[in-house]
């Protein structure tokens, strides 16, 4: 049965193996403030998510799945647990930029955005400034605040 759970310190090494697995940055993750989920099988890690909060808006970071759990269900889940996680915290946007999972989050309710008209906290960040190329899709999603 998959679990989900927010990462604790022992989690950074295979969080930071699962990322740099699937080639995305791992350069700023001890200096940046990010909040990770994991999804967990038997005591193994099978996938990451974070979210990087900046005020009420947030970078959604990291989605990474290892090949055995893809087409579980895995991602969908880390990113409906990171969604609820984001709105507990008073976000009220995700904006994440993608080279290859366009189409996943778009399936998910997020759609394309202008990148450089995000907002100044989002542009000083280093997955915008330099970890992403500019050739990557900005995508956005507003969350609910019932």
């Amino acid at each position: 049965m998959l679990t989900l759970r927010a990462a604790s310190a022992t989690d950074a090494p295979v969080i930071r193996d699962l990322l740099a697995t699937a080639a995305l940055p791992v350069d700023d993750l001890e200096s940046s403030e990010i909040d990770f989920v994991v999804a967990e099988q038997a005591g193994t890690v099978h996938g990451t998510v974070g979210v990087q909060a900046l005020g009420n808006i947030g970078l959604l970071r990291s989605l990474a799945v290892s090949p055995a759990a893809r087409t579980a269900g895995t991602g969908t889940a880390l990113v409906d647990a990171i969604e609820a996680h984001a709105a507990a915290r008073g976000i009220r946007r995700l904006v994440l930029l993608t080279e290859t999972a366009a189409p996943f989050f778009m399936k998910r309710g997020y759609a394309l955005a202008d990148r450089a008209t995000m907002p100044e906290a989002l542009q000083d960040t280093a997955e915008f400034r330099s970890l992403c190329p500019s050739t990557a899709t900005c995508l956005a999603k507003d969350l609910r605040h019932d």
